[in-house]
């Protein structure tokens, strides 16, 4: 039995190579980006006014007290609106009124707000007030030309599509999804459109991993529910081996008399790296690969097979795209008492983050889905720690 964060670090120290392919930025969000961005032009692109109002020369408002009292007329040469080009140059007594984003006009060196002015004619406006500011974004102030604006490795955000557009990026580089395969154990399993009969379960498991490898995301393919005999189990793990990158396999893979799916693994070449986890739930879980695709032998319990996808098996799918940062954990007081009766595991435990105060949900064990219905997050209770006090910090892993 091997340590959580040992067993971790085995999963994504694997040596990946992640192929990459161009997208368009509606399919962007959410993937890896495989390459840097850098900008083809100066952000912002010119000197553009950064309020409504009047673009002058700062020497014609000397005469404005600090009161405010005082005011100056200028001539009124021309309206710029933004995306239009600037027609006449500023020379002392003049200015041009401006819209927000509007090119600022050649002699000008501040925009002065409309609040701090009055419309006399058509012509002619009267600039007042004490609080006098620049108002001007200038040319290359946030981004030169060459910079680099997005780092390889990033995960797409609604933010980064917006400076592909910025940028002209139109087609990014960004890894490829990666292939995983789904497979359930145990002839007890009937699928969710069958009534169980005596002695059997609906297969949850498979359904749940489908929709967690899309929030990766990666792609999904299910390969339906393997008996609990060897030479079936093995045909089925063989075909998946062959087609995919990554295999995920819930149940047999505990201490039980019809437990195969290690024993299976290695009869199919699989080499283990690791075959129990030092954590609950989840502790008989299974690692290995065969050639370049990796496997995972989950436990078949719901909460098990959650839990370990969510801190384990989604990081390294994330990984395994080049994704550079790990996954957030946040330190924060917990809201009530909590204890639990053994220690000899780290244990996960469903939780509610609720105004930065961390609330256990109730949790009945591993078989206990529903819980997680309403959980927002994971709390870690590390081994030897069988009690935490209200206010005591706790290490959260955000759903």
């Amino acid at each position: 039995m091997v340590l959580f964060e040992d067993a971790l670090q085995t999963v994504l120290s694997q040596p990946f190579m992640p192929a990459g392919e161009r997208i368009g930025l509606s399919d962007s969000l959410g993937r890896i980006l495989a390459e840097d961005i850098c900008s083809d032009i100066d952000m912002p692109p010119f000197d553009k006014s950064a309020v409504d109002g009047y673009a002058c020369q700062m020497t014609d408002l000397h005469n404005l007290s600090a009161d405010g009292q005082n005011f100056v007329d200028l001539l009124i040469l021309e309206t710029i609106a933004a995306g239009a080009v600037p027609q006449k140059t500023i020379s002392p007594g003049r200015c041009s009124k401006i819209m927000t984003g509007a090119m600022v006009p050649l002699g000008a060196d501040c925009i002065i707000m409309v609040e701090a002015s009055s419309l006399l004619t058509d012509t002619m406006v009267r600039i007042h007030g004490k609080h006098i500011s620049k108002n001007i974004c200038y040319r290359a102030e946030d981004i030169r030309a060459g910079d680099r604006v997005l780092q390889k490795g990033m995960q797409i955000t609604p933010a980064h599509v917006a400076v592909f557009a910025a940028v002209g990026a139109v087609n990014p580089m960004v890894s490829k999804l990666p292939r995983v395969a789904i497979i359930s154990t145990g002839d007890e399993l009937v699928e969710p459109g069958v009534t169980p009969e005596l002695a059997q379960i609906r297969n949850s498991n498979a359904w749940q991993l489908e929709a967690q490898v899309k929030t990766v995301p990666a792609l999904p393919s299910y390969y339906g529910i393997a008996g609990d005999t060897g030479p079936g189990m093995r045909k089925i793990i063989d075909l998946a081996l062959e087609e995919n990158d990554v295999v995920l396999l819930t149940g047999g893979v505990s201490m039980g008399d019809f437990d195969f799916v290690p024993a299976v693994m290695q009869e199919a070449g699989v080499k283990i790296l690791f075959k129990s986890i030092a954590i609950q739930p989840g502790k008989p879980t299974v690692f290995g690969y065969r050639d370049n695709t990796y496997i995972f032998g989950l436990p078949g319990n719901p909460v098990s097979s959650f839990v370990l996808f969510e801190m384990m098996v989604k990081p390294f799918l994330l990984r395994m795209m080049g994704h550079s940062t790990d996954p957030v954990t946040f330190k924060l007081p917990l809201g009530k008492d909590f204890s639990r009766r053994k220690s000899a595991r780290k244990s996960m435990i469903p939780v509610v983050i609720k105004d930065g105060v961390v609330f256990p949900v109730e949790y009945h064990g591993s078989a206990h889905i529903n819980a997680y219905t309403v959980a927002n997050g994971i709390m870690v209770m590390d081994i030897g720690t069988t009690t935490i006090n209200k206010g005591e910090q706790v290490y959260v892993r955000p759903l």
